[in-house]
């Protein structure tokens, strides 16, 4: 008879993480392969597209083997998660640029202002009157995308369609906030195409060429419609295991 190598629940451990780790940096060099082919066949410079690694729901283990094969931008959802888990990695990585991609509560602004270095969810005046408030205050400019709800879903953040010239020049005009560039989220079952397509057409009435949008299922097709920020989480760290 055989002897049979049996390995005790720590080895088994060790070797799930070391195969996660490695299966996420395969995944991330994938990702990143992905932009670079679809950069070439919509006729776009290498490197055009900036990669958004959304680590949102995941801890700093997690996150660790895309920060040790090079990648430094990152999308969170949440103010308060975020707290949890960057402060410290930014001492380790300090080139880190940190987006967050989640809506913001006024009473966070504080916080998403000390914490972010672009802010993806600008979509009401009282949120940019905040933010203002906060750059102000911490003597920090920050990158500010606004929103629109390209769907007119009532359950999801973002400007109304029909309200966001109004609202950039706005922010633009009697803020003086520096309005870098628009972000969409497309309706789940709908083909996101005319939506990247209708935030391209706003960005170009309003004078601005950064468009944040484009998913793990779809940033190929967003590349080939002018992104310049893809936010790709799925498809490099994996199935999330609860609801976002």
């Amino acid at each position: 008879m055989h002897n049979a190598l049996v390995l005790n629940g720590p080895y088994n451990n060790l070797i799930g993480s070391l195969v996660r780790q490695m299966g996420i940096k395969k995944q991330l060099k994938n990702v990143k392969e992905d932009i670079a082919n679809s950069e070439s066949e919509a006729g776009r410079s290498p490197g055009d597209v900036t990669l958004i690694a959304v680590s949102k729901t995941f801890d700093a283990d997690h996150i660790r083997p895309a920060l040790e094969a090079g990648h430094r931008i990152y999308g969170e959802n949440r103010v308060q998660e975020a707290k949890g888990k960057w402060p410290e990695l930014r001492d380790e990585f300090e080139d880190l640029e940190l987006h967050l991609i989640g809506p913001l509560q006024s009473n966070k602004a504080k916080e998403a202002v000390a914490l972010f270095d672009v802010i993806h969810t600008v979509d009401r005046p009282k949120i940019a009157r905040a933010i203002r408030v906060e750059m102000e205050k911490q003597n920090k400019q920050l990158q500010l995308f606004v929103q629109i709800n390209t769907g007119n879903e009532p359950q999801k953040a973002g400007i109304a369609e029909d309200e966001a010239d109004e609202f950039i020049a706005f922010c633009r005009e009697e803020l003086s906030l520096p309005i870098n560039g628009l972000m969409c989220i497309p309706p789940f079952d709908e083909d996101p195409e005319p939506h990247f397509d209708k935030l391209a057409e706003i960005a170009k009435r309003n004078g601005l060429d950064q468009l944040s949008m484009g998913m793990s299922s779809d940033y190929d097709k967003a590349i080939a419609k002018g992104a310049s920020h893809v936010r790709v989480g799925s498809a490099i760290f994996g199935k999330r295991g609860y609801p976002v």
